[in-house]
């Protein structure tokens, strides 16, 4: 299987080429000729249609875990930004434990290879819905003046971003190719690179404590945005290709929570980034 740029994706199983429904017949097309089976993953995971153990994966599978597990990052964001309004206290370590609780959970479900845990995946939402809310309440009512229209205005663009570009992956309008996913995964560390670098610049009072600028709402800040912003989008696009060939290679029906997983990872990112960016059109 091709590297995603997700790291989720990295180390779900995956097993022989099979013909189960996909994402998309464009370049998905292309991406079930790359698919390779790994004498290791293959060992440890054989296809489900010959040992006969459970039932392959079908992009049921993936829709319905991903429901689950938006519904619930979403159920808590709602009870975490209330409870903020009540108590703007809350909001620091709601943002805090909700960050580090999500990002240690990634960590645990790809480095332990527990993606298909449904405890962790879940408990990673609600980590994450509790970050998601406090920091909307933040970015809408603190940072800026955009209130719950500018987070209504957040979300819509996340689903339209997500849904555009699952059109231009069914369409196959951008192949998913081995030299496409080396160069979004070069963008994502080159953009992170320089977040922390500015952050570090920023702590020690560089440019009058806003660093390169990449934050302060100005003019670098809002197309630093926009460039991540387009990162995110074609991190899709390799999501949409590493879950097509796990659903092509027989995978196991487990597999489906691994997957939406990483889309939960990415919808996060990019939600919090268009949120960030709007936030620089609401201030006083």
């Amino acid at each position: 299987m091709r590297e995603s740029s997700n790291p989720v994706f990295r180390s779900l199983p995956q097993g022989r080429q099979g013909g189960y429904a996909q994402f998309g017949t464009g370049a998905a097309g292309y991406g079930a000729q790359a698919v390779q089976a790994d004498p290791y993953t293959t060992q440890q995971y054989p296809d489900q249609r010959q040992a006969g153990v459970s039932r392959p994966l079908t992009i049921d599978d993936v829709v319905t875990k991903t429901g689950m597990t938006l519904a619930v990052l979403s159920a808590v964001a709602v009870v975490s930004y209330f409870l903020v309004s009540q108590n703007l206290g809350l909001a620091m370590p709601f943002t805090l434990v909700g960050a580090f609780g999500g990002l240690a959970l990634v960590l645990v479900a790809t480095f332990g290879r527990k993606q298909d845990n449904p405890a962790i995946v879940l408990s990673y939402a609600a980590l994450e819905g509790l970050f998601v809310g406090a920091i909307s309440f933040v970015f809408a009512n603190m940072i800026s003046t955009g209130g719950p229209g500018m987070i209504a205005q957040a979300i819509v663009g996340t689903i339209g971003v997500f849904f555009g570009m699952l059109v231009v992956y069914k369409t196959g309008a951008i192949r998913v190719t081995p030299k496409f996913t080396r160069f979004i995964v070069a963008a994502m560390f080159g953009a992170l690179a320089l977040m922390l670098l500015n952050l570090v610049l920023a702590l020690f009072g560089v440019g009058g404590g806003e660093g390169f600028g990449l934050r302060s709402g100005g003019p670098l800040a809002i197309i630093f945005s926009l460039v991540v912003i387009g990162i995110a989008a074609f991190s899709f696009l390799i999501d949409f290709d590493a879950a097509d060939q796990m659903v092509r290679a027989g995978a196991p029906e487990k597999a489906a929570w691994g997957i939406a997983l990483g889309l939960t990872v990415t919808l996060v990112w990019l939600y919090v980034e268009i949120l960030r960016l709007l936030s620089y059109f609401n201030q006083d």
